[in-house]
C-alpha cells in the first residue's frame, strides 16, 4: 500500500496501532487495513466496541466544555491519539480562542498526522512522548512554549492508563505530572475497568491488543480512583462515562457496558 504523507517512514504498517483503530472506531479515515483487521476481530468479542470510543470521547467533549466554563484555558493532553473528531483544541477552541493545547503521544505516525492537521494553529502543539518519562514532557520546549505551569493546566489522560503495565506504577506517573501543576488545575482521566464485562470478553479482547503496539492492562474501579490521589473529586465522581454529566438528564441504561470509567479532579 502506499504510504500516506503524514506517515513517517519509521512507523509499521504491518502492525496494528491502538491509536488508529481507536481512531476506526470513532469513524475516522486515518488507519490502515492492518488496524481495520485488527478493529474489526475487537468487534467480534465486544460487538458495541465503536459505541464504547464514542462514549468516550463524548465523555472527553463534556469534560473540555466544562473545564472551559470553569476557566481553564491550558490544555496538556498525553496520550492523545490522532486529534480528530471533536478533539480537545476543536473543543476548547471554539470556545474561547484562547485556549492553548499541547497533545503528547508516543506514535510517531500519530504525531505526524497531528501535526499536519494542526499546522496554522499557533495554540497547538504536538510532540512524541511517552506518559512513562513525565519529566520529558514536562520539560519539553514545545509544551513549554504553549503551557505556563504556573497557571491552571487541564491535565488530560484519557483512554491512555490501560495501556500502561503495574510494574511500570501508574499511580507514581500520575502523581509525578501532578506536581508540576498549580491549585485550580485539574486532572481529566478515563480508562478501561474490567468491572461489567465476562472474563471471556476480556480475554479475547485482550487477545487482539497483543497484535498492537499497546497491550492491555485491565484494572478494577479502586485501582483506578487511586490515580486521582491528590485532586478532589468533580461531581458526580468516578463513573461510567456516559453517567458523567450526561448532556440529557436521563438515565444510562447498562452504562457499566461502556467498558470506560472516568473522572475529573480539580487540585486544592
Amino acid at each position: 500500500m502506499r504510504r500516506p504523507d503524514w506517515a513517517p517512514a519509521t512507523i509499521d504498517t504491518d502492525r496494528p496501532s491502538a491509536a488508529r483503530m481507536y481512531d476506526y472506531f470513532l469513524g475516522g479515515s486515518h488507519n490502515f487495513a492492518v488496524d481495520r483487521e485488527a478493529a474489526q476481530a475487537m468487534i467480534a468479542a465486544v460487538p458495541e466496541t465503536p459505541l464504547i470510543a464514542q462514549a468516550n470521547r463524548a465523555f472527553l467533549r463534556r469534560a473540555v466544555r466544562f473545564l472551559v466554563e470553569a476557566g481553564v484555558r491550558q490544555f496538556l493532553d498525553i496520550g492523545s491519539g490522532i486529534p480528530t473528531v471533536g478533539n480537545v483544541h476543536e473543543i476548547a477552541q471554539g470556545m474561547a480562542p484562547e485556549s492553548t493545547v499541547a497533545y503528547v503521544d508516543i506514535d510517531p505516525g500519530v504525531v505526524g498526522h497531528s501535526r499536519e492537521i494542526l499546522a496554522g494553529n499557533e495554540r497547538a502543539v504536538a510532540i512524541q512522548a511517552d506518559i512513562r518519562d513525565p519529566d520529558r514532557i514536562l520539560d519539553h520546549p514545545d509544551v513549554l512554549k504553549l503551557i505556563d505551569f504556573g497557571q491552571p493546566v487541564a491535565l488530560m489522560i484519557v483512554a491512555v492508563m490501560h495501556y500502561i503495565r503495574d510494574d511500570d506504577q501508574p499511580p507514581e506517573i500520575v502523581a509525578r505530572l501532578r506536581s508540576a501543576l498549580v491549585p485550580g488545575s485539574y486532572l481529566v482521566l478515563s480508562q478501561v475497568c474490567g468491572d461489567g464485562r465476562t472474563e471471556t470478553e476480556w480475554d479475547e479482547a485482550s487477545a487482539v491488543y497483543q497484535r498492537t503496539d499497546l497491550p492491555l492492562s485491565i484494572r478494577g474501579r479502586d485501582a483506578i480512583i487511586r490515580l486521582f490521589d491528590g485532586f478532589t473529586l468533580v461531581e458526580p465522581g468516578v463513573v461510567w462515562v456516559p453517567e458523567w454529566r450526561p448532556d440529557t438528564p436521563h438515565t444510562v441504561d447498562d452504562a457499566e457496558r461502556s467498558i470506560y470509567i472516568g473522572g475529573v479532579g480539580r487540585l486544592s
